[in-house]
């Protein structure tokens, strides 16, 4: 259904049968309910907490399990902070903290090509978010930080982190 049959469907339709098919919506699909509950009560502060939680315990697992380094929860994490709506810096916020997250551990355990080539696209991601967002100068120096830390920690890709940033 394209959206001008939708805006047409919505005009024959009375209030109270609109207010149903919400109330059903909201019902049956977890996103719709994240939505309606975000809009009318943002927890900000909560979902940033929660997000940030769950990328420290991928990189820093509780009683000595296996570290799984997945680029997807941070991006899951986004992704849906992107959906509800969330203002950019909120978003900025925790692509910076994953990447610094992931900085962290890298500087205290092996890691692989793989790793790499995740935070690379990770930093990429990051740096054109924030030139969309016109946020240029407002995050210039966590942004290059990240980039001295990647060439400090001699990471295969360095001079592709040093070449994206502004």
């Amino acid at each position: 259904m394209s959206k001008r049959d939708l805006k047409k469907y919505l005009s024959e339709i009375n209030k109270e049968q609109l207010e149903e098919q919400i109330l059903d919506l909201y019902a049956r699909i977890k996103e719709v309910k994240q939505f309606y509950d975000f809009a009318f009560n943002p927890k900000e502060d909560k979902l940033v907490e929660e997000c940030k939680f769950k990328i420290n315990r991928e990189y820093f697992p509780a009683k000595g399990r296996r570290a799984k380094t997945r680029r997807s929860v941070a991006q899951k994490c986004i992704k849906k902070f992107k959906q509800l709506g969330v203002d950019p810096p909120i978003i900025i916020e925790i692509m910076l903290f994953n990447l610094e997250t992931a900085q962290t551990y890298s500087a205290r355990r092996k890691v692989y090509d793989t790793f790499y080539r995740s935070m690379i696209k990770s930093f990429e991601e990051l740096v054109n978010y924030v030139i969309e967002n016109n946020l240029q100068i407002a995050y210039q120096e966590q942004i290059n930080k990240i980039a001295e830390e990647a060439w400090q920690q001699d990471w295969i890709n360095k001079t592709a982190f040093e070449n994206l940033r502004f």
